[in-house]
């Protein structure tokens, strides 16, 4: 099967209900799987927790019961966060079988492994675990996605040669950040002779919607060229990145990317350095440099829709420098409050802040969140 590099993040689906995660408009997502696999491309990405734990049931729905199993490949993982026990690994695998309605998966991986999981992932013994799936046929390609520095995946990989692959956070905003590491790691995996799949190339979206400034350079050089194309086009364009995953949540987003992808062609050096400078401006606007994940706001006692806010917080940011004024967030603060936990109500328990695979300060982010909006 030829693999194209572009691979469908079963993460950010769109929603009838946008306020509950796991409301998926299952025929949008229907028209995507057809179209995605139409135009060549077979990689599907899901996780346990994806989607309000419903990505992968969706993802039998959408995919497997439609499509023959040799026609796509699909990766998952195993979350720390919901295993306690040697038995635990195999009941959620299990179900994760059961749920996606598949007998093996392609990829599969130990899932945002971080100084403060790794610990369990090695008392559960997790990377045995996994080889021994895969010498039993129920996986067939063994790796782990990383959250932390360099220097800690140059030491898993190190200790656990037998991984082939890694997922790491790839994208041009990141690329020279001493916080996300992004080229450090990649480095690490090269030096390791692992292949890499890329997630957050459009780190959520940020990089779908740039500063008019950075806007205007990119379209001076391809004006054809969306926005996020450069994003995706410059994790694709790293010779040791096997594929880029994209949360694509429209059936518009996925046209888009896949009128880039179907005949992909790398950046040139000119290309890679105007990235550079368009992550220099984004970088002196942004205010929280939050993904969207939505990983934190499972467990808030407060129902805080943190990301949603940190979107809404960062457009007013960006907005007041650009000296446009008053911008309709306060009306969509209000509606999300109506819902879900203010900015203020914050408890500051740490729960949120201890699952950010950005290690973002959430707790202090949402008090500028509260000054901002809460008057």
């Amino acid at each position: 099967m030829q693999t194209k590099k572009l691979g469908f993040g079963l993460m950010r689906l769109p929603l009838n209900d946008k306020t509950n995660a796991g409301d998926i408009d299952v025929e949008q997502v229907k028209q995507m799987v057809d179209t995605f696999l139409a135009k060549g491309f077979t990689y599907f990405d899901t996780a346990w927790m994806y989607c309000g734990f419903q990505s992968e049931p969706v993802t039998k729905t959408v995919l497997v019961d439609r499509h023959p199993r040799d026609s796509y490949t699909l990766a998952t993982k195993l979350h720390s966060g919901f295993i306690d026990s040697l038995e635990d690994r195999d009941k959620v695998f299990q179900a994760q079988l059961e749920k996606t309605g598949v007998t093996y998966f392609d990829y599969y991986l130990l899932h945002g492994i971080e100084a403060s999981s790794l610990p369990k992932y090695e008392r559960l013994d997790c990377f045995g675990w996994l080889l021994d799936k895969k010498a039993k046929g129920l996986v067939k390609h063994a790796g782990f996605s990383f959250h932390a520095s360099a220097e800690l995946l140059d030491e898993i990989l190190t200790k656990h040669p037998e991984m082939e692959f890694v997922q790491l956070q790839i994208n041009y905003l990141d690329w020279e950040s001493e916080w996300v590491q992004s080229r450090k790691c990649y480095e690490v995996a090269v030096k390791h002779g692992k292949q890499v799949v890329v997630m957050e190339p459009v780190k959520g979206g940020t990089l779908a919607k740039v500063p008019a400034e950075a806007e205007k350079l990119f379209r001076a050089q391809e004006p054809k060229l969306s926005v996020p194309s450069w994003a995706i086009r410059f994790a694709a364009s790293l010779d040791h990145v096997m594929m880029v995953l994209s949360g694509m949540s429209n059936l518009e987003q996925m046209n888009d990317n896949l009128s880039y992808m179907e005949d992909f062609r790398p950046l040139t050096e000119e290309e890679k350095k105007l990235t550079g400078k368009v992550a220099d401006i984004i970088n002196a606007q942004i205010a929280v440099p939050c993904t969207g994940c939505s990983y934190c706001t499972e467990g808030c006692p407060r129902k805080i829709a943190i990301p949603q806010y940190f979107s809404l917080y960062n457009e007013d940011m960006r907005e007041e420098l650009e000296e446009k004024g008053w911008t309709a967030n306060f009306a969509q603060y209000e509606t999300l409050a109506g819902k879900f936990g203010r900015a203020k109500d914050c408890e500051e328990c740490g729960q949120c802040e201890s699952v950010c695979p950005q290690h973002l300060p959430i707790i202090e982010k949402l008090k500028e969140v509260s000054a901002h909006f809460d008057h």
